[in-house]
């Protein structure tokens, strides 16, 4: 069972974790050892074709925004799938560290289990820094740009909307109103002025790595070029940016 068809089936059953409290010992053990131990069927997230499996998707999402210069879309539903796993996981476990029958060797895969888990928290929290740091980057440029605000969740919104209006009330206070009143301002109004607004830089270049073939792109240069497959080239995001969005190419 993969972990699409375990997280339905335990939504439809209205269960919250993996083992429940009134099972066996022996039931707990059948359990973690046909969940744990390295076979076809095992659980592990990280025994399931690269492709297919949730980790290394977000796995490949993180790697993703954090090489690129814009903000990607939000994995809400991936986050929120994996998040729970975690919280199931750690049920299971924690179940198990407080059976007094829980053999020695069920002892060494729990610990397996908690380093696996953690790995996954480090990822979790990586992604969501890297996110927050663009947005603290590009907070004014959010408030006015609709089409980066549908990339965003709810909560990612409503925090680049607080912090572009502190940041404002910080230089207000501290800078702005000492400024005669034809440059108190941020938003420049004149092409000579220097842009104040920190904006994605997608002309900036990035190590692009080809999962499939894609269709031929220009480069600025009005050079083609053809991403084959396993082809790792350098070139400027907005060059393959859309092919980063569709899966086609990843940045590395």
């Amino acid at each position: 069972m993969d972990w699409e068809e375990e997280y339905n089936a335990t939504r439809s059953s209205g269960s919250t974790t993996l083992v429940a409290s009134s099972a066996s010992s022996g039931a707990r053990a059948t359990d973690i050892n046909t969940r744990r131990a390295p076979s076809p069927d095992a659980m592990s997230i990280f025994d399931e074709p690269a492709a297919t499996t949730p980790l290394q998707q977000l796995i490949r999402h993180w790697m993703n925004e954090r090489h690129a210069p814009t903000i990607l879309p939000a994995q809400e539903q991936l986050l929120g799938f994996l998040l729970d796993h975690i919280r199931r996981q750690t049920d299971t476990v924690q179940a198990l560290r407080g059976d007094p029958s829980t053999s020695e060797e069920e002892h060494i895969r729990i610990v397996l289990v908690q380093t696996e888990v953690e790995q996954v928290k480090f990822i979790v929290r990586s992604y969501i820094r890297t996110r927050l740091f663009k947005i603290e980057k590009f907070a004014r440029f959010i408030c006015t740009d609709e089409e980066t605000q549908r990339l965003l969740t709810t909560a990612e919104r409503q925090f680049a909307m607080s912090h572009a209006k502190n940041v404002d009330r910080h230089f207000n206070l501290t800078v702005l109103q000492s400024l005669p009143p034809g440059q108190a301002y941020l938003d420049h109004t004149h092409e000579w002025e220097p842009e104040m607004t920190t904006r994605p830089n997608r002309d900036r270049a990035v190590f692009a790595y080809a999962l499939r073939a894609c269709p031929p792109v220009r480069l600025p240069s009005g050079l083609p070029l053809e991403f084959k497959k396993n082809q790792l080239s350098v070139v400027p995001y907005h060059v393959v940016e859309e092919f980063v969005l569709r899966g086609d190419i990843e940045l590395v």
